[in-house]
């Protein structure tokens, strides 16, 4: 831990892999984290397949690091079904900060774990929290509408969208608009750009929000040219002073604490007591109809209570 807060980027590569693999050093690693939780701005940026989240994160990457701030970048790419493997390939596309010191980029495949993000993203964040970077911005794998778990873990959460990838319809639908801080059209020079503007702010108008509640705002880039930015970076800064002026970043992050914390306690309790031998039991046993599912799921229970 030391050595990742003197800013040593294996040292913070080797904690993150730690967290990935699951190591039993984990409780130790969170103990001399939890001194420096809290302090990084945490960035979520989602979207459909497509829209340029990479080459947005890779441009407000350069804008943050203009701004003298450390930035560190937790991009999640999908996972095989079958083998477990993924293509890291967004190191690829952010070849850019490679040799920046005041950068960090990592690639973290999903295995499996649905809403867009791997399970040990929270506590990677809390990693590059404690290395001291300013900024963590997270990339969500970019695979649809129930891609929303990035909401309970950003401070600020940017839902990408592009010309073309839909019609109106696709603005009201439930899921990953609803979860939006601030819209950012990518593309804008393209085609269709005026009309996916209004389709989301005519979602936006259909909305109900408690008087005084936050409105996202609506904010067109063109990424791939580095247009556009700086709005993006005053629309989360004001989004930023408007949760700090009711309290709700602090609400944020402890909502975010205690989702951590039942996710922790969850897995040590499946580690330790759902043994492979007994489900398969159960689950042997369920199959044949000689039990049915709650009464399997109590006898598991009352062997945990054991």
């Amino acid at each position: 831990m030391d050595r990742a807060r003197r800013e040593e980027p294996r040292a913070v590569a080797r904690l993150i892999s730690l967290v990935e693999n699951g190591s039993p050093a984990l409780p130790r690693i969170a103990a001399a984290l939890a001194p420096f939780g809290g302090r990084a701005r945490v960035l979520g940026l989602t979207g459909a397949p497509g829209v340029g989240k990479s080459t947005t994160t890779n441009e407000l990457v350069r804008a943050l690091r203009k701004q003298d701030r450390r930035v560190g970048v937790l991009a999640v790419d999908p996972s095989s079904p079958f083998t477990g493997g993924a293509i890291l390939g967004d190191r690829v596309r952010m070849q850019d900060h490679a040799t920046d010191p005041g950068v960090f980029i990592r690639s973290m495949s999903s295995r499996g774990h649905l809403g867009g993000l791997a399970a040990a993203t929270p506590q990677a964040v809390r990693v590059l929290e404690g290395a001291g970077f300013d900024d963590v911005l997270v990339e969500t794998v970019g695979v649809g509408q129930a891609e929303v778990e990035v909401a309970s873990l950003a401070d600020t959460t940017l839902v990408l969208l592009a010309p073309g990838m839909g019609d109106g319809i696709q603005a009201v639908k439930a899921g990953i608009l609803e979860i939006a801080d601030v819209f950012v059209i990518n593309k804008a020079d393209r085609d269709g750009a005026n009309q996916t503007y209004r389709d989301i702010q005519g979602m936006i108008g259909l909305g109900e929000r408690v008087p005084g509640g936050w409105r996202p705002p609506v904010v067109r880039t063109v990424a791939a040219r580095g247009e556009g930015l700086d709005d993006v970076l005053a629309a989360m800064e004001k989004h930023r002073d408007w949760m700090a002026g009711r309290g709700e970043l602090v609400a944020r992050r402890e909502r975010r604490a205690a989702a951590e914390v039942e996710a922790i306690a969850l897995g040590t309790l499946r580690a330790r007591s759902f043994g492979r031998t007994s489900i398969a039991a159960l689950a042997t046993r369920v199959a044949a109809g000689e039990l049915d599912p709650y009464a399997a799921a109590d006898e598991l229970l009352q062997h945990i209570a054991r």
